[in-house]
């Protein structure tokens, strides 16, 4: 297929319009979106969850940076073992403390 034809197929496609996509492409360019750093290029694309597939890869791009870089790898892994132990003390710190909130209420009661 010549040139000439595939974009005379693509012009007569429902949801492609070459303005809509320029102007999409200057708005995702603009510093002033206020729908996010996402937004202006989900009108790229034709379906109505494309926001979410962009977001998705992204995030998937990311991953697999992070999880192809061994130093990177092991500073996280790192920093996920130091969060979870903080986070388990301190909710070993809460139950005593609410144990002993417990054990005052009921001398309080034996009181009464």
């Amino acid at each position: 297929m010549s040139k000439k034809k595939r974009m005379k197929a693509l012009q007569r496609a429902k949801d492609f319009h070459p303005d809509d996509m320029r102007l999409a492409m200057m708005q995702a360019m603009t510093t002033g979106n206020q729908r996010g750093l996402l937004g202006g290029l989900s009108k790229l694309l034709p379906s109505r969850r494309s926001e979410q597939f962009l977001l998705g890869a992204v995030i998937g791009a990311a991953a697999a940076y992070v999880l192809s870089d061994d130093e990177l790898r092991g500073k996280l892994m790192k920093s996920g073992i130091k969060l979870y132990a903080s986070l388990a003390s301190g909710y070993e710190e809460f139950k005593e403390q609410m144990a002993d909130l417990n054990a005052e209420v009921e001398a309080e009661r034996q009181k009464a």
